[in-house]
């Protein structure tokens, strides 16, 4: 329960600094690039977060995404749609409740084929109880955001 307080003030704080900011961003970017640098193929591939590496990149989304292999970076320059997580990288659990928050490249699942990132461990088990209802929430606060 603690975590969860600790996280709603911070997706609270992050949600009134996002409202801010003059238009949407569809990825979560830290310095280390789209989603920590983390490779989001090799989610698929190899069945957990696989640091990129620095010089095998791609632009997608006014961002820049790494990868561990070229071959990653190939077939994500293919299918983006498919291998790109859910609300940019985003926080599903927060999206569910309507507002972007950061993720911890550690807390993620797949589901139906689709890669969700959580905030971390804690929220992800939370998300993990309810998951096919938090999964329609953020699906439309995503899209919702995406019009403004």
């Amino acid at each position: 329960m603690y975590k969860i307080i600790l996280f709603s003030l911070f997706t609270i704080l992050s949600a009134s600094a996002y409202a801010q900011k003059e238009s949407f961003k569809p990825v979560y970017v830290t310095k280390a690039g789209a989603i920590h640098g983390y490779d989001p193929v090799a989610y698929f591939t190899e069945g957990k977060p696989v640091p990129g590496k620095s010089d095998i990149t791609l632009d997608y989304e006014d961002a820049t995404w790494h990868f561990a292999n070229t071959a990653n970076r190939d077939s994500f320059q293919l299918h983006p749609e498919k291998f790109a997580p859910a609300y940019g990288g985003f926080c599903a659990y927060g999206w569910s409740r309507g507002y972007p928050a950061k993720t911890d490249p550690a807390a993620w699942s797949i589901v139906d084929q689709k890669l969700y990132l959580n905030y971390d461990a804690g929220v992800k088990a939370d998300w993990e109880k309810k998951r096919a209802e938090y999964i329609k929430k953020a699906d439309a606060n995503w899209e919702k955001a995406k019009q403004q």
